[in-house]
């Protein structure tokens, strides 16, 4: 065991003993104070030997602005109006004088015999008017009707065609002006018949009208 003198002597030397120098060097900072900066590079001396690259061999495409206006729409609203006014096929099928389907399909004055009406069918007389009534109110298309028969009458005419349309326009389809004009047509005494109009002439769209004689007012 230890003594105690010694502990004591071994405090002593202890705390007469300095700590020894560090010997690891600290790292200054770099002196910068006679440094120079790097000069600006130029690009067009760096890249003076470098080559475009050629062109591509390319067609340049240049395509045209969309039009504003709807083209389909236009289209199918006049292929519409077409169908409605002259209709694509007979109503309601292929028919001849005396084998009529429909009772309006057909007029003759009382006294004349069908004869006419198989002439008028077959273009026996050549067209020499027409109106169109299509999308015209009731009202406006007796009027427009009446108007344009004293005018066919004061200019001689015989046959001429009435298009009212088939009704394709119409609220829920359904042909106003064909039974209309038909019906007031029947009732004109200077109407002597009326018909059906071919298929290529307006089909269930329009009648050919047969008009008394300028001259002796009969047929």
């Amino acid at each position: 065991m230890a003594k105690l003198s010694d502990l004591k002597s071994l405090l002593a030397d202890a705390r007469n003993t300095k700590p020894a120098a560090s010997t690891v060097a600290r790292a200054s900072p770099p002196d910068t104070r006679n440094r120079k900066e790097a000069p600006d590079v130029s690009l067009a001396q760096a890249f003076a030997d470098v080559a475009p690259l050629p062109p591509p061999n390319r067609a340049r495409q240049v395509k045209a602005k969309p039009s504003t206006v709807p083209v389909q729409s236009v289209a199918d609203e006049a292929a519409a109006l077409a169908a409605s006014k002259y209709g694509a096929e007979p109503s309601p099928t292929s028919w001849d004088i005396g084998q009529e389907i429909e009772s309006s399909q057909t007029f003759v004055r009382s006294g004349l015999g069908s004869g006419a009406l198989t002439k008028l069918r077959r273009g026996h007389w050549a067209m020499q008017g027409e109106i169109d009534l299509h999308r015209l109110t009731v009202t406006e298309a007796r009027d427009a009707l009446a108007e344009f028969l004293d005018d066919a009458r004061m200019r001689g005419w015989r046959c001429v065609r009435v298009i009212h349309g088939k009704g394709l326009s119409s609220p829920n389809r359904e042909p106003v002006l064909k039974g209309n004009v038909r019906r007031w047509l029947s009732h004109w005494d200077d109407v002597l018949a009326y018909c059906e109009a071919q298929r290529h002439a307006g089909g269930s769209g329009a009648v050919v009208v047969l008009l008394k004689a300028p001259s002796t007012r009969a047929a």
